[in-house]
């Protein structure tokens, strides 16, 4: 028994214990809720339950998966269209974001030492105001009279937005992709410039200097040196914006508009309107799948580079 409880405690100490705590965590709070997910879309719904999906009758181990909801998503053009635009919406919101965040993370790195806890500050300030007053307030701004969109209206963006296709009508800018990407940039955008400042923030400036005494000019430098070293706080940022955009509901549901249909959306109708669980599992299990498939891939490919480095 002595040598059990050492064993254990042997274990749970030292490098062994850090590296079961996340991924403990990872297994009880994502693998498990995933795993249910999963059963209830290859499940058969009856009224408010369930049929189990492994049985024993008379000595007979029975396995019955419904895979018809996964099939029906795969043929009917509304869901793909779906993931297309959840996905597109997504990708353009990650790329504004970066475009955005970048820029202002290079200068709150560079700026002197004493004035980057308050530009750090300023970045983090939106999070001490409720998600959904902040969403409800892009609502305010680019309704009819809105200071927004009357300064768009008056520098003429509207008939620039209006010929990109992002608005329907002159000065109407709610219930649109402009709202929809607009609003989503707007919110996670400090998810793009904390890991940017976090990385730019211990980047080695004497590698500059080196540059610059061999000849490069301060823009070559930065592509050559400051972009290749930011590399991981890019990536991170693309996730850590990326992810949520393409499950987002909030922001699409009341800046987006009806005609803009995001899988957060089609996932709510299909719990809470159609009451159809299985379909709408099959729904959320497509689209983590489309996510975390990637993502595994590419993290494995870097984690391949890096050691042929």
């Amino acid at each position: 028994m002595k040598a059990l409880v050492r064993r254990l405690q042997r274990l749970f100490t030292g490098r062994t214990g850090v590296i079961a705590l996340p991924y403990g965590w990872l297994l009880l709070f994502f693998l498990f809720p995933f795993l249910i997910l999963a059963k209830i879309s290859v499940s058969e719904m009856e009224t408010v339950t369930f049929k189990d999906v492994l049985t024993w009758q008379d000595g007979v181990l029975a396995l019955t998966l419904k895979f018809s909801n996964y099939l029906f998503i795969a043929s009917d053009d509304l869901y793909v269209l779906t993931y297309i635009a959840s996905l597109k919406y997504a990708a353009v919101t990650t790329l504004l974001c970066l475009l955005i965040g970048y820029p202002f993370a290079y200068f709150m790195a560079r700026a002197k030492v004493t004035l980057q806890p308050t530009l750090l500050m300023l970045v983090m300030l939106p999070f001490w105001t409720s998600f959904l007053l902040r969403v409800y307030s892009w609502k305010a701004l680019l309704s009819e009279h809105g200071w927004v969109s009357d300064v768009l209206i008056a520098t003429g963006l509207d008939q620039v937005l209006l010929a990109g296709g992002l608005i329907s009508a002159p000065g109407k800018f709610m219930n649109t992709p402009f709202s929809l990407v607009l609003g989503m940039t707007y919110t996670y955008l400090p998810f793009m410039i904390l890991p940017l400042y976090s990385n730019l923030a211990k980047m080695d400036l004497r590698l500059l200097e080196a540059a610059a005494d061999l000849g490069a000019t301060p823009w070559q430098a930065f592509w050559r040196i400051t972009v290749p070293l930011s590399k991981a706080g890019i990536i991170a940022g693309s996730m850590l914006v990326f992810i949520p955009c393409v499950g987002e509901f909030v922001i699409p549901e009341l800046l987006g508009g009806p005609e803009t249909l995001m899988i957060g959306r089609v996932v709510w109708d299909e719990f809470f309107s159609n009451n159809d669980w299985p379909m709408a599992s099959s729904v959320a299990v497509v689209m983590i799948l489309l996510i975390i498939v990637p993502l595994a891939i590419f993290n494995k490919y870097q984690a391949e580079a890096q050691e042929n480095r």
